[in-house]
């Protein structure tokens, strides 16, 4: 009884505990992740501790069931005999009276402590119900932007991770399942039918489970039924019975899919609209209706619809580039490349080293915070699922890498970056992306920067600071360009015409990343301060 309520408080301390000030929405960076898997490592090793506590335990509870297994069946043999020597009557009287008290605290001492206070240390940095909800969303957002099919996810053999290696996973059916709940707890019935059917077809391959094929199947039909096709919910509904013939919501079901499916038909045959409730079928399943920017931003993630002519093509050049001989630039030019023609987007070279990423990534972690974006009627800054990344800002004094990175881009690009914002690191989580925006203010948005006092963001420089294996691209849907994140280059372009008006050509986004963890940090340098070095033209989109 002792040791049971022991349990029962231990299980309860776990449960009562709450998530703390410490969680910092896990899943929007790859960088803050990986401590969870130290911290996952940690708590193994105490596992592991407990396990060996545990063992050494019943060793000793286990050597003396066997020395007392011999001397019992020996004694039992001839009571009397054996009680008829004196050592063995006192040794008998010693056993019972104190030695089997011994045994009994041995098997009542709990070994679980060192191990339950670690977790419960431990548990106050764990990911919550969002984070698990957002990395879920994260994979049917991936699942839809590069047409992945569930079998390919569930697999593991997603684009860009190489056969063999030791960190590709698959899906359980377990997982599978939580996936198809996680979209059905939304409304999002494409998805839980996806993800529902998955889950059956791995039982049905014969994959152990501790979820019911039953209970696969209940969702299955419900989210076929809701959207809109009678005869393959029947379908599964029948099968649901077949297994378990008592199901009551399934009996009630089969009757009402029954009833509609002959009355569809009934208005059919006496409409003739059998195309027209087609179509409504297919416009209602799947992912329709998205925006044609959605489609646009989506095609370019997966290096489709690029709008480039072999006309304009050969028109881009690579060059070295020394900023009309800037005196650092004249013996060591940096290699420029063009990557697109309008808006002009230049990619650099081999621009940032090594190091300098390091110590970027280095001084930015601990300060990582979810990214924000600007409420268009509030003004207020907020959390946006459509930017699932964690931000930092670097200023040029904390430290003289972050000073000479400003001093470099000020060198090659011939704008003043005294009124430039602080240099901004990003690391994107599971599925990061950042969907099609402008970086700079619109005419309805007069007061986007009044506070920092320096005018528009009229150029945007932007560091890749990692190889992504696969998405992660810097698409611009207005004119379908599409540019691959690759480590130690840097991407450059004009958000305003000289004019100050603003290049609505340069709307962007970020591209999910599938696989890979994406660094990046970025300039926006602003108006004020380059009235001589970009001198306004008398033309509005000059």
């Amino acid at each position: 009884m002792k040791m049971s309520v022991k349990s029962v408080c231990c299980i309860l301390l776990i449960s009562l505990l709450k998530p703390s000030s410490a969680h910092n929405d896990f899943f929007t960076s790859i960088g803050h992740m990986t401590d969870l898997l130290f911290t996952e490592k940690d708590l193994v090793t105490s596992l592991k501790d407990y396990i060996k506590a545990e063992e050494s335990k019943l060793e000793q509870v286990k050597q003396w069931a066997e020395k007392l297994d011999a001397l019992t069946a020996t004694a039992t043999q001839d009571p009397e005999g054996f009680l008829g020597h004196p050592v063995n009557a006192f040794k008998l009287m010693k056993r019972l009276n104190t030695e089997w008290g011994e045994v009994e605290d041995l098997v009542l001492k709990d070994m679980s402590d060192g191990f339950i206070s670690n977790l419960t240390i431990q548990r106050q940095y764990f990911p919550n119900d969002e984070d698990q909800n957002g990395a879920a969303k994260a994979l049917l957002r991936l699942q839809d932007t590069y047409q992945l099919d569930t079998q390919t996810i569930s697999s593991g053999n997603l684009p860009g991770v190489t056969t063999g290696l030791p960190f590709k996973s698959t899906l359980t059916v377990e997982d599978c399942f939580e996936l198809g709940k996680i979209a059905y707890s939304d409304a999002d019935y494409y998805h839980t039918e996806l993800w529902m059917a998955q889950a059956l077809k791995q039982l049905d391959e014969g994959e152990e489970s501790s979820v019911d094929i039953v209970t696969v199947l209940d969702y299955l039909s419900y989210s076929v039924y809701q959207q809109g096709e009678l005869e393959r919910a029947l379908e599964h509904t029948k099968r649901l019975l077949s297994v378990d013939p008592e199901h009551q919501r399934a009996l009630g079901n089969l009757k009402y899919f029954e009833y509609q499916l002959a009355k569809q038909k009934k208005a059919e045959e006496e409409q003739g609209s059998k195309e027209e409730s087609k179509k409504k079928q297919e416009e209602t399943v799947g992912k329709k209706g998205y925006l044609p920017e959605k489609r646009k931003y989506e095609q370019l993630c997966r290096g489709e619809g690029l709008r480039m002519t072999p006309r304009r093509q050969s028109r881009l050049f690579c060059r070295y580039f020394n900023n009309n001989r800037h005196p650092l630039y004249m013996l060591g030019p940096v290699k420029q490349e063009d990557e697109w023609d309008r808006p002009r987007i230049i990619r650099y070279h081999d621009i940032i080293t090594e190091k300098e990423m390091e110590k970027v990534k280095e001084l930015a972690k601990p300060r990582l915070r979810r990214a924000t974006i600007s409420n268009p009627i509030t003004g207020v800054l907020e959390t946006a699922h459509y930017r699932i990344s964690k931000s930092a800002w670097l200023a040029a004094y904390e430290h003289p890498v972050v000073d000479r990175i400003n001093q470099r881009i000020e060198d090659i690009t011939g704008l003043d970056v005294k009124t430039a914002e602080e240099l901004q690191v990003a690391n994107y989580g599971v599925g990061g992306q950042y969907e099609p925006h402008f970086d700079f203010g619109r005419k309805d948005e007069p007061d986007a920067f009044k506070e920092l006092g320096t005018g528009n963001r009229i150029a945007t420089w932007l560091f890749y600071m990692s190889d992504v294996a696969a998405g992660g691209a810097t698409v611009f849907p207005e004119v379908g360009a599409a540019v691959k994140p690759m480590k130690g280059t840097a991407v450059f372009w004009y958000n305003l015409f000289p004019s100050g008006e603003g290049d609505y050509s340069t709307r962007h986004a970020a591209c999910p990343v599938l696989v890979g963890n994406k660094w990046v940090s970025n300039k926006w340098i602003h108006e004020r301060g380059q009235e001589f070095r970009r001198p306004c033209a008398l033309q509005e989109t000059d």
